[in-house]
Formats: structure tokens, sequence, C-alpha cells
């Protein structure tokens, strides 16, 4: 065990890292301590009103627009605070952790923006969480480089004015770090990820003519934005800085922000800078708020639900509309496609899908959109280019012709499609190699040609478990039930162990990973989270 200075609040229960001296500092901890004292308690409540929600959705199956905050809806005279320079066009943006490599990579990509995520795409080892942010700092003072140790590639920094803007992820409000205690508890992991990177870098950012930009992820209520919200009032008085310096750009991705994002902004307007459509995330909570809600609510399929669907186009264009009314940047959702070193084939098509998507987004009105690698970046950049021209966005196209009902948002059953028995094999298939890979510490996962993250391994996970529990019969003939994931799962550990060979499966967390899928995809009380009883197993 380490720990820092006496004068300290925040005992630091983990071995010593290389250079965490210089992100654990006593100023830094003290801020993190000041993040956590004023502010738990109010994320503890906000924690217990998530669970009084979802037993009134359980009991009701159905959401609606607040009552409570209609004149907020109503009121078209306030706007959220003009966007900075520094993210005023996000035509495209890239997303990855924050691992040296991947740091200088994102930077260089010819990306607008780079979402450093220390949230789905990263296990939160102790090591990923500070190492993640000295490579951070380091790329701030360009004392960053990184030469592959199997290649023997040297990578460095472009010249500044070629490189992207960061914006940060931070944990969800769900989940702790155990490696920080502050009178004795554990430390929320958003005030640690938030308040190690705000504290070393929000002046320096200024310096850069930049700023202290961040996504918040898993949103679900206004009052959690409100509650940003003061963090970031208390941060910059903290520091010294002038408020207003933060913007913060919200990931939509919890069936009960669809219904909030208006007041999700208005909480947030002088720090607010944009929302974005999160798929994977968007569909999981669905499933989960909506899991026994009968038939009507049963996702085919995830592959299958493109955001063509109609109760996602519902979604996506409430979220453009909501932006542009508002001021706000409306950010599109990602495209996964890991492009193939030896296959051609397999490249053409998935480009051409991502190209009609990236088509899609700019058409209806997006000012950006995500994707997972930096060879997807220029076919993204094209099809925003086309649209936009040499504007940075089209926040002037306020999408009046929307007209989103409260009904439109749930209406899965507006989907033909059915659940396969394909898409059980690969839910277990898919849920697997990700959890094996996240008890490594790897949280971005190539899986199939496809960058999978823990949005990923939840829509797996709670897909097996809402067709279990909904009886749901496949294609051929086979019933869903809980004997049939466990002979799925049982095959493809054996289909793992003779591709990659007896000694690398030995070597891995196979069997670990297996068991874990299998827990929160079979048992009755559902996890509210994977990445909950996950990070109990987490090494490290």
């Amino acid at each position: 065990m380490s720990a820092p200075a006496p004068s300290s609040p925040v005992v630091v229960d983990a071995e010593p890292l290389p250079r965490q001296e210089e992100v654990l500092t006593d100023e830094a901890l003290a801020f993190v301590a000041e993040l956590h004292r004023r502010f738990t308690p109010r994320r503890a409540g906000l924690l217990a009103r998530r669970a009084e929600r979802r037993a009134e959705i359980a009991r009701t199956s159905t959401l609606d627009f607040l009552p409570e905050t209609a004149a907020i809806r109503a009121d078209d005279s306030w706007k959220v605070a003009p966007s900075p320079a520094a993210l005023n066009d996000r035509r495209v943006e890239i997303t990855g952790p924050t691992d040296r490599k991947m740091t200088i990579n994102a930077l260089n990509s010819g990306a607008k923006i780079w979402l450093a995520d220390f949230e789905d795409a990263s296990a939160p080892t102790w090591e990923n969480v500070v190492t993640g942010q000295l490579n951070l700092i380091d790329a701030y003072t360009r004392a960053i480089d990184f030469t592959d140790p199997n290649s023997g590639k040297s990578y460095a920094l472009k010249a500044e004015d070629e490189l992207a803007t960061v914006v940060m992820r931070p944990r969800g409000w769900h989940l702790n770090e155990r490696h920080l205690l502050v009178d004795g508890e554990q430390v929320p992991g958003a005030f640690v990820d938030f308040g190690l990177y705000f504290f070393h870098n929000a002046q320096r950012l200024l310096d850069l003519g930049k700023g202290p930009y961040f996504y918040l992820p898993k949103t679900e209520s206004h009052l959690e934005a409100r509650l940003w919200n003061d963090v970031f009032v208390f941060a910059q008085d903290y520091v010294g800085i002038p408020q207003g310096t933060v913007r913060a750009t919200v990931l939509i991705e919890t069936i009960t922000a669809a219904y909030e994002m208006e007041e999700i902004l208005y909480e947030l307007r002088d720090h607010a800078s944009g929302l974005n459509a999160g798929r994977w995330d968007y569909l999981f909570s669905i499933v989960k708020n909506f899991r026994d809600g009968g038939p009507r609510f049963v996702l085919p399929d995830r592959n299958a639900v493109t955001m063509t669907a109609p109760f996602m186009r519902a979604y996506t264009e409430l979220l453009v509309r909501t932006c542009h009314k508002r001021g706000a940047h409306a950010i599109g959702g990602m495209a996964a496609f890991i492009p193939s070193r030896r296959d051609e084939a397999v490249n053409k098509v998935a480009f051409e899908k991502v190209k009609a998507d990236k088509d899609r987004e700019a058409g209806d009105g997006f000012d950006g959109s995500w994707v997972a690698h930096p060879d997807l970046v220029p076919i993204a950049l094209a099809s925003f280019d086309a649209v936009l021209g040499e504007r940075p966005n089209q926040k002037d196209r306020l999408r009046e012709d929307v007209d989103v009902k409260a009904a439109d948002l749930i209406a899965v059953d507006s989907l033909h499609a059915r659940p396969t028995y394909p898409g059980l094999v690969n839910a277990v298939q898919v849920g697997i190699r990700y959890i094996e890979a996240w008890l490594r510490g790897l949280g971005a996962v190539a899986i199939f040609n496809l960058m999978e993250d823990a949005a990923t391994a939840e829509i797996s996970r709670s897909q097996i478990w809402q067709w279990i529990n909904a009886d749901v019969e496949f294609e051929n003939g086979e019933k869903a039930t809980p004997e049939l994931a466990r002979r799925i799962a049982a095959e493809e550990l054996e289909n793992i162990r003779a591709e990659i060979g007896a000694d690398a499966f030995a070597a891995g967390h196979w069997q670990q990973a297996h068991d874990l899928l299998l827990e929160v995809a079979l048992d009755a009380d559902y996890a509210d989270f994977l990445t909950l009883p996950a990070y109990e197993q987490l090494k490290g």
C-alpha cells in the first residue's frame, strides 16, 4: 500500500506505479476529496432515484415527457452558451482509451475531436486510471512518444494545429474507484477521473487555446445533469478559472434521458456543448427498463436494430431538433468497423455501409459523428463535408418538421425483425470474448471486425436475459432457455480453445469470462450494470 503525506485526506490503497506522484499530488487528491465530500451524498440519492423510476416503469410499462418541466420545454427564449472555437467544428470524432499509442494516434487521426475514454472503452484497472491521466498530461506538454515493442514502429505527435481537440469521458455515476478512499469510503469513479484531469489540465488547456471539455455518460435524468453542473461551478471556482470554461456533451444513451433532452441542456446551459446519440447503451437501457414489459419490448438481434428503425429514428430526429432549437451540437452515433488488413472485400462492403450511415446522419442535420478507427475518419469527413462545406456545423437547421410523440420512442414493436438463433450465438460469443479481454485490462476490443466496448457486453447479456425470460422461440424451433445459453457458451469455450491453442487459452481468463457472462445473463436478479460484478473480479 502507498499513501500520500499525512496532510492529504485521501488514502491510496494500491501498489505504487511509475510516475504516479505526478498525478496523485496532495493538492490534486485534496480536490478529489472535496468533490467526494460535497457531492457524493447527492450522487447516492440520484442512484436511489434511478431504482424508484425503474420500479415505476416495471409497474406501468410506459414513459412520458415530464409534466413538471413542461415550462422549460415551452420556453423558446433560452439557449446553451455559445460554443468555444475549439468545439465549433465537430464533424468527425474518434473514440478510444487513453493508452499511450491510442493517445498519439487519436490526436493525429485527422478527426476534429478525440473522445479520450476513461469509461466504456477502458477497463478501470488502477494502472489504466493513473497512466491514462499521465498520457494526457504528457500529450498537452508534448512530452509523449511511443515505440511499439513488437513492430519497432515509433509514434509522435504532429504539429499542434493538426491535433484533435480532447473531450474526456469520466466513468458513470454508478461506478466506484476502490483504490481511493476518503473517510473510509470509496470515491465515485466519476470524481476521480474528472477531478484528477480537471485539476491538472484546466489551466494548461486554456493556455493552449482550448479548455476542459467532457462527455458525460449514462445520464438518466436532468437532476443528474444538475449535479454535474454544480460540480463544474465548484471546480471552476476552486482552481480559479472563469465560470463557463467547462463544456459538457451529454450522451443520450438511456431511454429515460431521451424524454429529458431539453431539461438536461437547460440544467447545463452555461456549460453545455451538445448531445450525442449512443446506440448500444441506448438499446441496453431499453431492455433493462422494459425487461418485464412483455413481447412488445423484445428486441431482435442487435445488428438488426439499425438507426433507421422507427423508434431509433424518432430518438435521433428528436435529438437533432432539440439540440438545434437550443443552440447545441447534435453528434451522431458510432461507426465501429475495424478495417481488415487481409480482406479488402470485407472492407469494401463495410466502408459502403459506414458511408451510407454517415450520409444519413449529415442529411438528417447532425453536426458530426463518431468513428472507432483512424481509417474511417476520411469516410465520415467526406459525408459531412458534402453537407457542411466550409460551415463548422448546421445548427441553423432547426428540423421543425420533426414531431416525436412519447410513444414513438418506445415503439419497439414497430420492428418486424425477430430474435434469431445465430443472434443468440453471437451474443454469447461477443459477451465471452469481450469480458475476457476486459478482465485482462482491455476495454476497447476488436471482435469480428468491430470495435467493441462495455456497452456491447451489456446489450449482449441483456438480450440473452430478455429472450430467455420472454420465452422466445427461434426460427430453428429451439426456445431460448438457460440450458441452451449454457450449451452455446460451452461450445464457444471449446471453439476458442481450438482457435488460440491450449497454452494461450490457459493463460487467459476464458472460464472466468464464461462464468461471469452466464451469471449476469441468467440470474433472475438482473444486475443493473455488468461492470459492477465484473469490477469485483478485475485485478489491479
